[in-house]
């Protein structure tokens, strides 16, 4: 367990499977008395109000359950928004200090559209001491799949916001000639690499539907050096690329001027590796201006003499926000 200014790599390199906004829910609880399940799985950062109180005490930004006196510890159950391997979870206690449990363990399920059976629960984390008004992180090593997930803290408490990272996997039939969302979330794209992501994370990239307001999105603090940000991803599945969509949403005076996407297939290598070398990778879409709050979309543009991709590295130039970005295309049987 590590208790960190800066987040580890698993922060960055996979996705929130717990976002509120993505999907997921909790869906029991052993006890949230002072305050509900539902505030645990906020995409956005606790906050605390000094003078703010509802009928049963303190209001408190996250999931607290009440004091215990007769043994036993309190949990939540939470179905994740996709099933996936899970690679770390961060359990942030921002604000809880005489309150926050002194541990945690956590199970994985995988139960498709029933109810978690008593053996279905996997154990992920064993128990593990957390601090008080901290976020903690835990790698996870675990080559199993699960859509839904059990918290038990010991013996009570509050949690503010639980975070799951992990890589929502391909479960979708292929099909010759079908087109697929390749860097879809729920399709296993991941966000693996960035020069910049001063205004939040930049995995909200990939998630259906358009961004809902400006912090919905990538964006970049305003470059002073002369150079260009991007960011590197793998696609859940190599692929074709028939057609490409950068969505400026809701950016209007801090939009990137240009764009631009290299590719390359890569097999064997780690994403350190695939980052490193990624600058050399060739242009797939040439350099297109973009324009403010508005949808892009690219097809002809795209150089056809391209094979299978499976990673993009997408130039954002020189500096700003883009919504969504979306790549699309055929995958080989073989592939």
């Amino acid at each position: 367990m590590t208790n960190e200014t800066n987040p580890p790599a698993f922060t960055i390199r996979y996705v929130n499977l717990a976002s509120e906004s993505m999907g997921a829910r909790a869906t029991s609880t052993s006890d949230d008395f002072f305050a509900a399940k539902e505030r645990m799985l906020q995409d956005s950062n606790p906050v605390f109000l000094a003078d703010k109180y509802d009928d049963n005490g303190k209001w408190m930004d996250g999931w607290e359950s009440r004091r215990r006196r007769h043994g036993g510890h309190d949990h939540c159950v939470v179905r994740l928004a996709h099933a996936g391997q899970i690679h770390g979870v961060e359990v942030d206690t921002s604000f809880f200090t005489g309150n926050y449990p002194p541990e945690f363990s956590l199970e994985g399920a995988l139960c498709g559209d029933r109810e978690p059976a008593d053996d279905d629960w996997q154990l992920i984390v064993e128990k593990t001491a957390i601090a008080g008004d901290s976020k903690n992180y835990v790698p996870i090593e675990n080559a199993g799949v699960f859509d839904t997930i059990c918290l038990h803290i010991y013996p009570d408490g509050g949690i503010a916001r639980l975070r799951v990272y992990g890589q929502s996997m391909w479960d979708t039939a292929i099909e010759t000639d079908q087109e697929y969302e390749l860097s879809a979330i729920g399709n296993g794209g991941r966000v693996i690499g960035f020069s910049d992501s001063h205004y939040g994370p930049a995995w909200p990239i990939f998630v259906p539907g358009r961004g809902v307001n400006m912090g919905d999105g990538w964006e970049t603090r305003r470059r002073r050096d002369g150079g260009t940000d991007w960011l590197v991803a793998a696609l859940g599945r190599p692929g074709r690329v028939t057609r490409i969509e950068v969505d400026t949403a809701h950016f209007k005076g801090n939009y990137p001027d240009r764009c631009s996407i290299q590719a390359a297939l890569i097999t064997g290598k780690s994403d350190e590796e695939a980052l490193a070398e990624a600058e050399g990778w060739p242009m797939l879409l040439p350099v297109q201006n973009l324009e403010m709050d508005r949808q892009h979309f690219y097809a002809d543009e795209i150089d056809n003499n391209f094979g299978p991709v499976s990673h993009i590295r997408f130039n954002n130039i020189p500096d700003g926000g883009i919504s969504r970005l979306r790549v699309f295309g055929t995958v080989d049987i073989d592939d």
